[in-house]
């Protein structure tokens, strides 16, 4: 059924596109890009789309080189809850769900680090950027790092700025992360911005729920 419906879209598509592209000035075409099930648009040039279970997303940071696994994997886990299933109070069950595990220790160590390749040897540095001063911490225990290393460390508890506060993976306890890092700088700007988009606050995902149709946005 959902193969006959696709291919009479399709057709009803290159219909429309022949009639639109004859009347064109000659050298613009008007291309089919793809038929999308649900989408949400928090701006015309931010938005996302789903396709066959393929995410679509413009505009809303869905990869970032300084986010842990664990904030990427919220964020997909969320907009899946919002296009596959339109249900905004699972995409915020989710995020409580997170937010409860990691400050109960829940979280895996691997899902905490964060990957960022150096530009240029560490030494050469002059802002001290968290990996940098990771790097530094490498080399301080016997490693060899140098310009092209991908330094993987994890941000853990203390009262120091937190670029003070990066540990190398290899030198990390996991118990000692800091769990306020991880909620306040990673995970939650992962989804804020989505989860606005709907309608809901921060103040609605940490505490309270919120009925919200979503009919307004598909």
């Amino acid at each position: 059924m959902v193969c006959l419906l696709n291919e009479e879209i399709l057709e009803k598509v290159d219909e429309f596109l022949g009639d639109v592209n004859k009347k064109l000035p000659e050298g613009m075409e008007l291309e089919y890009e793809g038929f999308y099930e649900r989408g949400f648009f928090v701006t015309k040039k931010r938005y996302a789309l789903i396709e066959n279970k393929n995410i679509v997303v413009k505009g809303l940071e869905l990869v970032r080189r300084d986010w842990a696994p664990v904030a990427k994997k919220t964020q997909e886990k969320v907009l899946r809850a919002i296009l596959e299933d339109a249900s905004p109070q699972k995409a915020t069950k989710i995020i409580r769900a997170i937010v409860e595990e990691i400050k109960e220790g829940k979280i895996p160590l691997e899902d905490l680090v964060i990957h960022t390749q150096l530009t240029k040897n560490p030494e050469e540095y002059v802002q001290m950027a968290p990996h940098v001063l990771a790097a530094k911490k490498s080399i301080a225990n016997g490693r060899n790092v140098s310009r092209g290393a991908i330094i993987r460390y994890v941000i853990v508890r203390g009262k120091e700025p937190i670029s003070k506060r990066a540990i190398p993976l290899e030198d990390v306890d996991v118990v000692n992360y800091d769990s306020t890092y991880y909620i306040e700088n990673q995970v939650l700007p992962a989804v804020s911005r989505i989860i606005e988009a709907i309608g809901y606050s921060k103040e609605d995902i940490m505490h309270k729920e919120k009925q919200s149709s979503l009919d307004a946005f598909f």
